[in-house]
Order: structure tokens, then sequence, then C-alpha cells
């Protein structure tokens, strides 16, 4: 099991070396709740990363499949080539392409794909900590309870 530092990537502090006060008051506004009355949680989600967006596989429609795009609506013709993403939507590329440079997630479902900006990435895996922390305290408190 991983400890808390390797789980969130950070750090230990060298000798010497002072904490970032920034970072801490930050951490403070969030937990106390006073982050959203910032604004700070209404940012929007940069771009995908180029490495994710060149990494999307690339399909070949067959006759047999008979899908549109959910972006233009226009149906794909046979042997039209697509980008499918992760969550398995398929896009034409022209319409999925302009979407990813503007936002990391399906245009769909909201799945978002990794980006190059380190601060949103860490305000992503701080979220998802968060509902596992939920989660565990929901069962730590069943488990007792119950």
């Amino acid at each position: 099991m991983s400890d808390y530092f390797e789980e969130m990537g950070w750090t230990p502090l060298d000798d010497g070396e002072a904490p970032n006060h920034l970072i801490q008051m930050a951490r403070f506004l969030r937990d106390y709740g006073m982050w959203e009355l910032l604004g700070e949680d209404a940012k929007l989600p940069p771009p995908a990363s180029k490495n994710a967006v060149e990494t999307l596989p690339e399909i070949k429609i067959e006759p047999s499949e008979t899908k549109q795009c959910p972006v233009c609506l226009k149906e794909f013709e046979v042997n039209d080539k697509a980008k499918s993403m992760p969550c398995h939507h398929v896009f034409h590329q022209e319409c999925i392409l302009p979407w990813l440079e503007k936002t990391n997630s399906c245009p769909l479902c909201r799945y978002e794909l990794p980006t190059d900006d380190e601060e949103y990435e860490m305000y992503r895996k701080e979220k998802k900590r968060a509902v596992e922390r939920e989660k565990d305290l929901e069962y730590l408190h069943n488990s007792m309870f119950t």
C-alpha cells in the first residue's frame, strides 16, 4: 500500500526547505468549503494532452455499421475514418479534434482524457481522492453500526 506522499505524487520537504504557504492556504480554504465561494472550482477543464489526442485509435467504418457522428449528426459513410474515444464513442476526426483542443472530455459522457496541465491533474486527483474518502467513511460507519 502506498503512503500519502506517493498517492498524492508529493515528496517530503528536504532539510532546510520551506513549505509553500500559498498551497497550504488553498488547501485550508478547500477543506473548509471556502474554495467554492472564491469561484476557483468553476474553472473550465483545459484541453486534452497532445499525446492523448494522438493516441486515440482511428477506426474505419465498416459496411455493417450504421452510426452517426454525435457532433455533426451526419451518418458515417462506409470506409470513413473516425476517432474512437476510450469511452467507445465515435466521432469524425474533423469534429472531435477541435473539441479536444478546447476541453479534455467526451462531448457525450464527459469522460476525461489526461491533460498537460499539472494543476488540473492535481485537482482531478484530489477530487477522486475526496470521493474515495467519502466511500471509506460510509463503509466505516456502516461497519460500526450494522
